[in-house]
């Protein structure tokens, strides 16, 4: 590879060694403002590296063909696209998936991912995100893996390994992976998206960093900067984040892309001109430009100025020429341009079922009071809500490649799952706004982008919504946010239902018949009035192309959930953020979830969340034994074997997932109150049982002490083990100094 690409690089013009750099849209895709242009003559003069927003294989055999055969050396080009959770078999949301703790399964829908992108000529995917969030306001919390530093970095891991196959890229159907937004973009003041992130050395380290570094470990083969600020400066031109950091510290040997026009909005951030922001971020190692013509437009100037080394520019080249390599581009140009393979390759019967197993194992089954779940397939049934009849809205935020046309509606899905057994009745009964000026608003919002619509309901609607409920036997009330209430740019100040959704549900409620609320969401929400009054509630994220099928097994009992949160949801906006792994206080409210004066409490409310980190209910249920340490004392290079015995104690089989929590009880720097530290999801029949193993060594008690250096020390440690964070048996261990 090295002695190709010397080679090649010593016929390069400076013009076409930035010409590498510079990426630019293709096709109508919307992800954000990209100013490129007229990409056929450009690929003609070298001046185009890669492109992201086409998809379609003979579209990009034909725009590969003109790199290939029409430029003077025939580099091929990069195709990219935000293939975020799934392609055309489209999965839950990212935070849903994250939710089925199940690595092996997380691990394949990346796979598949790949395979039916590949499929399509994409050789490219922006993901995975891996951005730690703890704010529920921020849209794109849908995109991530919730809370934990821990079990985002195992997603991480599995998500690379997906993309990018076991031994990467060897395969066609392997595609490089973006690991973003590097760095801290999940945590901005306010939850607003784009804002500013600040914090200390040493939280980023302990709380924010890690999942990234795993994705790194793993062999992702390109990361994308963030829009926000670190340490004041912006991600995109932070020579210590993308070159002290990620380089030489962490050892990343890929190449770094911008996020769409992020270069040029630097000039926003108060960071200089056009030529000021292209000269900061080459310097700092921004590899690749994303949309904003910078690179192509000033970096020839600023070298003949000076301004940028010739070698910077040369290492920028080397590393996206190196990505083509390994991809195997220069081998074959058209690897990813079989046109036979998507015929056999996307949307197969194989990927379907295993995206409607995937989407029952992440919904969260929040409460079931009375078991009025699983219905069974008997009498009236009445199934209320907008979502019910549009294949789009099930698909969820960033799911440009899906096929709605293919998809199978939530009301045909229980009416084919019920058969002749049950009758289904069926209402819009409301929408996903109120009427008048807020409905006006928010499609005011929603039209900037695709064309997304939102109707809000009618009266009549709503009546007819009642008068089925009070025919049928049970009621199934499908609601939630709009898809577009999520994800990026899509903040948001009030996290309750919407008013008209309230309404109706308080109507449907007072027929007297039992309902069950199955809620789409793309983040955490607040539910106290809804856990309050409505008797079962089903949390379904956005379940993917399969969610009519899932729902349907999961409602009907044929499945039983699994699911549990891997964020903790607030009783209110208040709040937030909010986390299980927080810092103690030297005034902690020790008095329950009463309000104490002079301790760290709320005079309005409680601290707890609604629904704590960890936390998923069963149609069974599972009891744990009092848990049993191998010994209470270990060495550094020592360990501990930890076993709890768990049983199923209910009518069911089903499946449980077993959390380990550990704290260090004295550090040189405070320490969180528990930090999850392993997993096991198990699946047992009703009436067995089995012993769960988890070995605790050294670097499980790891972390950054206030010199950054990567520490343990010993002393005394708390361990938890239990079916989720605020429900666990505590024992105690010591850390024995060296």
């Amino acid at each position: 590879m090295d002695d190709f690409i010397d080679g090649l690089m010593s016929k390069m013009t400076l013009h076409e060694k930035i010409g590498q750099l510079n990426l630019c849209g293709a096709g109508d895709i919307y992800t954000g403002p990209i100013a490129s242009s007229d990409i056929a003559s450009r690929l003609r003069k070298g001046e185009v590296g890669g492109i992201l927003n086409l998809k379609d294989v003979e579209a990009v055999r034909k725009i590969q063909d003109i790199a290939v055969k029409d430029s003077r050396l025939g580099i091929p080009l990069l195709v990219g696209l935000d293939v975020i959770h799934g392609y055309v078999t489209v999965f839950p949301i990212p935070l849903g998936i994250s939710c089925s703790w199940d690595m092996p399964a997380i691990e394949q829908s990346a796979r598949i991912a790949a395979i039916e992108a590949s499929a399509d000529g994409i050789c490219w995917t922006f993901s995975p995100m891996v951005d730690i969030c703890r704010d529920a306001r921020w849209g794109r919390m849908s995109e991530g893996s919730g809370e934990d530093i821990y079990l985002g970095s195992r997603i991480a891991e599995a998500m690379v390994r997906g993309y990018q196959g076991e031994k990467p890229f060897k395969n066609r159907d392997n595609i490089l992976a973006c690991v973003k937004h590097f760095a801290l973009y999940g945590a901005p003041d306010a939850g607003r998206d784009y804002n500013t992130v600040d914090m200390s050395r040493l939280r980023m380290f302990n709380e924010y960093l890690p999942p990234y570094k795993a994705a790194v470990d793993a062999g992702a083969a390109t990361a994308m900067s963030a829009f926000n600020v670190v340490d004041g400066i912006p991600a995109t031109g932070n020579k210590w984040l993308l070159t002290d950091l990620l380089r030489d510290q962490w050892g990343f040997d890929g190449f770094v892309v911008s996020d769409a026009s992020s270069i040029s909005e630097m000039s926003a951030h108060g960071m200089g001109d056009r030529q000021d922001v292209a000269v900061l971020a080459a310097n700092a190692g921004l590899d690749m430009d994303l949309g904003s013509e910078c690179y192509m437009g000033t970096l020839e100037k600023s070298v003949a100025e000076g301004l940028v080394p010739v070698t910077q520019i040369d290492n920028a080249c080397r590393r996206i020429l190196e990505a083509k390599y390994k991809l195997g581009l220069f081998k074959d140009p058209y690897k990813y341009c079989d046109t036979s393979r998507p015929s056999k390759e996307i949307y197969t019967k194989e990927h379907r079922d295993f995206a409607r197993s995937l989407a029952a194992k992440s919904m969260v089954l929040m409460k079931n009071e009375g078991n009025i779940l699983p219905l069974k397939k008997e009498g009236k049934i009445a199934l209320v809500g907008p979502i019910l009849t549009d294949t789009k809205e099930i698909q969820g935020t960033w799911s440009f490649p899906g096929q709605p046309e293919r998809y199978t509606t939530i009301l045909d899905a229980f009416k084919n799952a019920a058969g002749d057994k049950a009758e289904i009745l069926y209402a819009r009964g409301c929408g996903f706004a109120d009427g008048g000026n807020d409905w006006q608003k928010r499609n005011y919002v929603y039209d900037k982008g695709p064309d997304f619509k939102l109707r809000p309901g009618t009266e009549a609607e709503s009546d007819e919504a009642v008068r089925i409920a009070s025919e049928a036997d049970v009621v199934v009330a499908f609601f939630g946010e709009h898809e577009m209430e999520s994800g990026e740019s899509s903040s948001r100040t009030e996290l309750s239902m919407a008013p008209a959704q309230r309404e109706l549900l308080k109507r449907l409620l007072a027929t007297g018949k039992p309902v069950v609320l199955v809620y789409f969401i793309g983040r955490p929400v607040v539910l106290d009035w809804e856990s309050e009054n409505v008797p079962a509630i089903l949390n379904a994220w956005f379940p993917g192309s399969e969610a009519g099928d899932a729902l349907a097994d999961i409602i009907f009992g044929d499945v039983n959930p699994s699911g549990k949160l891997t964020t903790s949801f607030p009783r209110n906006v208040g709040q937030i953020p909010l986390h299980y792994d927080e810092l103690p206080t030297g005034r902690p409210n020790n008095n329950g979830d009463r309000f104490a004066k002079f301790t760290s409490s709320y005079i309005d409310g409680p601290n707890s969340p609604l629904y704590p980190f960890g936390y998923g209910l069963s149609y069974t249920t599972f009891e744990y034994s009092p848990m049993r340490l191998s010994s209470d004392r270990m060495t550094e290079d020592g360990k501990i074997t930890l076993t709890v015995n768990v049983r199923n104690t209910g009518e069911r089989d089903g499946d449980e997932i077993v959390q380990l929590y550990i704290r260090d009880l004295v550090g040189s720097i405070s320490r969180p109150l528990k930090q999850l530290k392993g997993f096991e999801r198990i699946h047992l029949k009703k009436g067995d049982a089995k012993d769960v193993k988890f070995t605790i060594d050294a670097d499980m008690l790891k972390f950054y002490n206030s010199a950054l250096e990567y520490v343990c020390e010993p002393g005394d440690f708390e361990v938890m083990v239990g079916p989720n964070s605020a429900q666990t048996e505590k024992r105690m261990f010591t850390l024995l100094p060296q």
